[in-house]
């Protein structure tokens, strides 16, 4: 049939799942959004910049399994794509769409705003390159044929593209074949190998366990990586970029592991394990305790999206999905005793006792009583993301953390597209004061679609988290005092939304009863002294300068 090319592409998206978009009016992309008014099923969400639309988009996928952006050129493009390199840094699919100039002016080489004024159209493009699986600049004689091969590659490596859309073509009419469906499977031969490879490695194993990495999200795999642990009954640990995708609470859940930053039992069990089923696992500084983990030589078993590594053979042309799909229909072999093993406790958190010192420690004991089962839970780089990542979250929780591109302000706007995507769940976003400046307009954003959130924001007079690291006292990690709690209505008008601010445990029990009797957005402003932290910050503070500075306290010379 024939269609326009802004109309084919809006199609493919909603193909994709792509059901808001996430952006930026600009000159060059308004005749695409006025398309996007009219259509059907996918909505436009504007944000107050690029660089928030784009982790808005992150925050959307990580719960929808896919996010879409909308900029324009240059400015448009380069505000947000720092925000695409955290995304391609921490596996997430964005289909990133730039409205540019013109194809006249592009061919012509015209010296228009936007550019360097000097005729190149191709650096913004040579940048997307660096952090995306595929990039294309449509033209009506090839814009079917690049836009599937693109957002085919959005499906397969589970990570950013990005789309240059010149202004003039949206609605030329061209003839639009039906979508190529996305080739699936793996090769019989190779997957009967993988997963026989895999059996021996499980039943010759004592202490099998198994690691759940980003990759569990990227691909959905959550279901079957419970129901590959529980068939075998394989204990299972996840490292900080993969916590929440599998249930954690049972017989077989050890914890976090992190290296030696992990508790005891984890990082004991884990390192003296001699088969460690790692899906996806990339051990950053971040999730491994600065490369502090001991895994036995020969332990691990490496399943990556499209591979198996095992017993020395690196075995290509197989998911990671199948694999697992067909260990579970060989699972009908009884799985091989294991030792026993004392389970986590599940039990409610315990609550700082009555009349305890207001400490982030104290504050935290009672976040862990607030939270409920199926919040979804954003923590900022920071006090935030160290408190969250050591919490027993409750049942069907989802926590969403980025600590491997670890971009501070992160969270604000990555919320606004959790909420959007999962409307009926309660949002509970933390975040420092250092990080709420970077992207602190989007709390309008928030406000204005009335979504489902609790914000807590974590004053403690600067950047808590580098004060951990070098220059406690020192100016640099000041920042100026915000009076936080006046934003909200400052930010939404009529009606003002709740804001609170918390100085001592008492106010903050007033202020969650509050809290629970309030419908819409609620922000509560939480004041800590400056080094007060949570605990293993300060274990982290000195990792990190050992391996930056090569010195273990701040005063050594």
């Amino acid at each position: 049939m024939r269609d326009s090319i802004g109309a084919m592409l809006l199609d493919r998206l909603r193909q994709c799942g792509v059901s808001r978009i996430y952006g930026v009016p600009g000159d060059y992309n308004l005749e695409f959004l006025e398309l996007v008014e009219r259509t059907p099923d996918i909505r436009f969400i504007g944000t107050c910049n690029e660089l928030n639309a784009a982790y808005a988009a992150d925050g959307d996928a990580r719960l929808s399994g896919i996010g879409a952006v909308l900029v324009t050129y240059g400015v448009g493009d380069l505000s947000a794509l720092s925000a695409v390199a955290g995304a391609c840094a921490e596996g997430v699919p964005l289909v990133v769409i730039s409205g540019m100039p013109p194809l006249h002016a592009v061919q012509s080489r015209a010296l228009v705003h936007h550019t360097l004024a000097d005729g190149d159209y191709d650096n913004v493009m040579t940048c997307y390159r660096q952090f995306t699986a595929a990039a294309t600049r449509l033209h009506p004689a090839s814009a079917v044929t690049e836009t599937d091969r693109v957002l085919h590659a959005v499906r397969v490596a589970r990570r950013p593209v990005y789309i240059q859309f010149p202004s003039d073509i949206c609605y030329v009419e061209i003839e639009i074949p039906p979508p190529v469906p996305v080739p699936q499977g793996s090769d019989p031969a190779l997957l009967e190998k993988a997963a026989t490879c895999l059996m021996q490695r499980i039943t010759q194993a004592s202490r099998p366990v198994v690691l759940v990495d980003a990759m569990v999200r990227q691909y959905g795999l959550q279901a079957q990586v419970r129901q590959f642990c529980e068939c075998y009954g394989i204990p299972y640990a996840a490292l900080s970029t993969g916590r929440t995708l599998v249930a954690e609470s049972g017989p077989l859940w050890l914890g976090q592991y992190g290296g030696m930053a992990s508790a005891a039992s984890v990082a004991d069990y884990v390192h003296a394990s001699d088969c460690v089923v790692g899906l996806g696992v990339r051990f950053v500084d971040s999730t491994s305790g600065y490369f502090s983990q001991r895994i036995r030589p020969g332990a691990l078993v490496d399943m990556q999206p499209f591979s198996l590594t095992c017993d020395g053979q690196d075995i290509q042309g197989i998911t990671a999905a199948d694999l697992l799909d067909a260990m579970l229909r060989r699972g009908g072999d009884q799985p091989p005793a294991r030792p026993e093993r004392q389970a986590r406790p599940d039990g409610a958190a315990v609550s700082p006792p009555d009349g305890a010192a207001w400490t982030q420690a104290a504050f935290w004991q009672r976040m862990e009583q607030f939270l409920q089962p199926d919040d979804v839970v954003v923590a900022d780089n920071g006090s935030s993301m160290v408190a969250m990542l050591h919490a027993r979250l409750p049942a069907r929780c989802s926590l969403l953390v980025q600590p491997v591109w670890a971009a501070i302000g992160y969270s604000l706007p990555a919320t606004l597209g959790a909420c959007l995507a999962t409307p009926l769940r309660r949002h509970v976003l933390f975040i420092g004061d250092g990080s709420f400046q970077m992207t602190a307009q989007e709390l309008s954003t928030l406000l204005r679609h009335r979504c489902n959130v609790v914000v807590f924001l974590i004053n403690n007079g600067g950047y808590t988290i580098e004060r951990m690291i070098l220059g406690p006292q020192a100016a640099y990690n000041d920042i100026a005092n915000w009076d936080y709690a006046a934003l909200p209505a400052a930010l939404a008008g009529d009606p003002a939304p709740l804001s609170v601010r918390v100085d001592r445990g008492d106010e903050l029990e007033a202020a969650l009863a509050r809290v629970a009797g309030h419908e819409g957005p609620a922000f509560v402003e939480v004041r800590f002294a400056p080094m007060d932290a949570p605990a293993g910050m300060a274990a982290m503070g000195q990792a990190v300068r050992r391996y930056d500075y090569g010195f273990d306290t701040p005063d050594a010379p």
